[in-house]
């Protein structure tokens, strides 16, 4: 008969089931009803800490991406819980309670913001989620305990909680977050173009042609419907999977339905590019911009110096070109004296896990009692 026991060195994960009534009849028509792991460390379930309370951690997953995925079995390497128990373990970091929503979306994700066209997810975290962990775990329920991170759109969200909600969030971590839009998102947006024109309706045909803007620049003609349609119809059984170019037009179209949204728009909301000819909509464009971190730090300058931390790094060989963002938000940061952590690092935007064995005790000291 085999023996099963509970390490007493290791952590253990707890799962709820959440009926949430912001995402409650959201514009996507995703659940309401959503899974939220915990890890708890070792030492909570000690007896000798029974009234002991914890500092937490929210873990903000990046686009595609769900907190739960987090907690998976990984080949040749660790998942974010043994991650967790090595740190603790070993002493490189105290204790600490982190936990993983789901913040999944039918567009791949979101950017942790709240949008008429995705739904209210910074208001899920903060409104809802926040409170439920306070209520039910040990925790040390303020923002100066209280403290999240994320990689790419998750490292987007954190470093917008700590620029919103510094009332909530006391510390934050972000790993090649999205800034410095007309790099990061410009850059995609020709293939993207391209992509969608398979989508057109009617079909575009060769031969002579009659060039002409879109009637109404900044919304969808039919071929943005018709991709998401396409999407749509996938067979959750990994049967035909969508491609690179399908993911990353995805991405950019959840990335307008979160910058620039409009329930009067085709789809909830408006593209930056006109359909037809590829030219940028300034005018579009701008409201894209105004979610740019790096053009956000002084409007929020006195929310970000009550943060008890502020990490940020990034791979100088990110395929999106992160690099050139996180190096202008520090330079941002530094210009408003708002005191930070910056690195950088020989890697690309993918398999940067290794990066949170300095964010995660970062984050937990600095929000230590």
């Amino acid at each position: 008969m085999a023996h099963i026991s509970h390490s007493t060195t290791s952590g253990r994960i707890v799962t709820l089931i959440h009926d949430s009534e912001v995402l409650k009849n959201n514009p996507l028509g995703d659940p309401s009803r959503r899974r939220v792991s915990l890890y708890l460390p070792a030492a909570y379930d000690n007896v000798r800490n029974a009234s002991r309370r914890y500092v937490t951690l929210y873990d903000l997953a990046g686009f595609t991406g769900s907190g739960l995925s987090h907690l998976n079995w990984r080949n040749f390497d660790e998942n974010l819980p043994e991650k967790l128990d090595r740190l603790i373990g070993s002493k490189r970091m105290p204790p600490v309670i982190v936990v993983f929503p789901d913040c999944f979306t039918r567009l791949g994700g979101n950017q942790y913001i709240n949008s008429s066209a995705t739904g209210r997810y910074a208001d899920y975290l903060n409104q809802e989620i926040v409170p439920l962990i306070d209520s039910e775990f040990r925790t040390l329920a303020d923002a100066g305990h209280r403290g999240c991170f994320g990689k790419s759109s998750g490292g987007f969200g954190a470093i917008r909680m700590g620029m919103g909600h510094s009332d909530i969030w006391g510390a934050i971590a972000n790993h090649s977050g999205d800034a410095h839009f007309d790099f990061v998102y410009g850059a995609e947006w020709p293939a993207v173009l391209t992509h969608l024109q398979g989508f057109a309706k009617p079909a575009l045909k060769k031969g002579k042609q009659s060039v002409a803007s879109q009637l109404v620049p900044g919304e969808d003609d039919g071929r943005v419907q018709g991709f998401l349609e396409y999407v749509a119809k996938i067979p959750p059984n990994g049967e035909a999977p969508l491609s690179s170019r399908d993911i990353m037009t995805l991405m950019l179209l959840a990335m307008a339905a979160t910058y620039d949204p409009e329930p009067a728009a085709p789809n909830g909301f408006y593209l930056p590019y006109d359909l037809h000819t590829g030219a940028r909509i300034e005018a579009r464009w701008r409201q894209w911009l105004k979610h740019d971190p790096i053009n956000m730090v002084r409007a929020n300058k006195r929310r970000l110096e009550k943060l008890r931390g502020l990490y940020i790094d990034c791979g100088w060989r990110d395929q999106f070109h992160i690099h050139f963002g996180s190096r202008q938000l520090s330079m941002q940061l530094t210009k408003h004296g708002i005191d930070h952590r910056y690195e950088e690092f020989s890697g690309t935007h993918s398999g940067i896990d290794h990066r949170m064995d300095i964010s995660l005790p970062f984050l937990a000291k600095a929000l230590s009692p």
